[in-house]
Order: C-alpha cells, then sequence, then structure tokens
C-alpha cells in the first residue's frame, strides 16, 4: 500500500479498503492465518507479545519494525476481543506500510543515542501520524474483525493465538 493515496485524496475508510482487497485472504479466515498472510506481504515473522507496560495509558499496542522481525506489543486485557482488536490495528499499519515515513534522523541520534538510528526511526514515525493514518489503521483493522467474525469455520479465532 503506499502513502500516496493520502495525498491524491483518498479517505482513510477507503485507503483501509482498498488495502484489504489487495490482500489475498483465506476463505476461513482466523486471527493466526491473517498473521500469515502479513509476514508474506512483510517478509519476515510476526512476534505478539503482551505488555504491561502499555497497561493504563493511551497507547494500547505498539508495532516495531526490525530487518528480521516484527514486534506487536498489546496491553494486557481480559477480553480476548479488545487484545484482538489491539494486534488486527498494529497490522493494519504494517499492509498500509506507515513504517515508511521518514523521521529526522538528528532527532533520533539526540533523543536515543545508544539505539540503533533504522530501529529507533521506524518505531518514532508512528508517532508522528495524522488523524487519518491511525483511522486508517482501524479502518483495516475493522475490515479484518469482520472477515474473522464472518468466518463460519472460525468465529473465534482469536483464541488460538491469545489461549
Amino acid at each position: 500500500m503506499d502513502r500516496d493515496s493520502y495525498s491524491s485524496g483518498q479517505s482513510p475508510a477507503e485507503s483501509a479498503a482498498r488495502a484489504f482487497d489487495s490482500l489475498v485472504l483465506p476463505a476461513h479466515l482466523s486471527l493466526e492465518r491473517l498473521i500469515r498472510v502479513v509476514e508474506r506481504v512483510r517478509y519476515r515473522p510476526i512476534e505478539i507479545e503482551a505488555s504491561e507496560a502499555l497497561n493504563g495509558g493511551s497507547v494500547c499496542g505498539l508495532w516495531l519494525s526490525t530487518d528480521n522481525v516484527e514486534i506487536i506489543l498489546h496491553a494486557l486485557s481480559p477480553s480476548g476481543v479488545h487484545r484482538q482488536q489491539f494486534v488486527l490495528h498494529e497490522l493494519g499499519h504494517m499492509v498500509l506500510r506507515h513504517d515508511e515515513l521518514v523521521v529526522p534522523l538528528d532527532y533520533i541520534e539526540v533523543l536515543f543515542p545508544n539505539l540503533p538510528p533504522a530501529l529507533v526511526r521506524r518505531a518514532l514515525a508512528r508517532s508522528s501520524f495524522t488523524d487519518e493514518l491511525e483511522a486508517a489503521a482501524e479502518s483495516l483493522a475493522d475490515l479484518f474483525a469482520a472477515a474473522i467474525r464472518n468466518s463460519a469455520r472460525e468465529p473465534r479465532s482469536f483464541e488460538k493465538v491469545f489461549g
């Protein structure tokens, strides 16, 4: 998904729908199967971990992209549906390629002198997103959730990932 769609007047919902339609999703979609699809799109495995550090704040999920792995951290929640939505939102950012926004190198070097600039740039790019980019990721997450929910064979597929 290319980020130029935002400058061409496409709404977040339209961008999400376009990204969703571009994926080759299995007929009976589960969260686990969706993760495999996104791994193929991103060319690396995805690891998902619960993080107590995300509890109680305004951020419920965080995506870190490295050269070797995509990492999704999500807040703890007693609700499997909430945990699934946190993950789906981050998967939406991955599919929409929101990590390709550029954060100035001098900003990274001053704030995080002991971390690899490429890793920090990918993580920090998320903090400068416009509301439209967040809305697009959430719209795509909603499309993913509906597809999983409507799957006749695995309506509660998130339990396979979260137990």
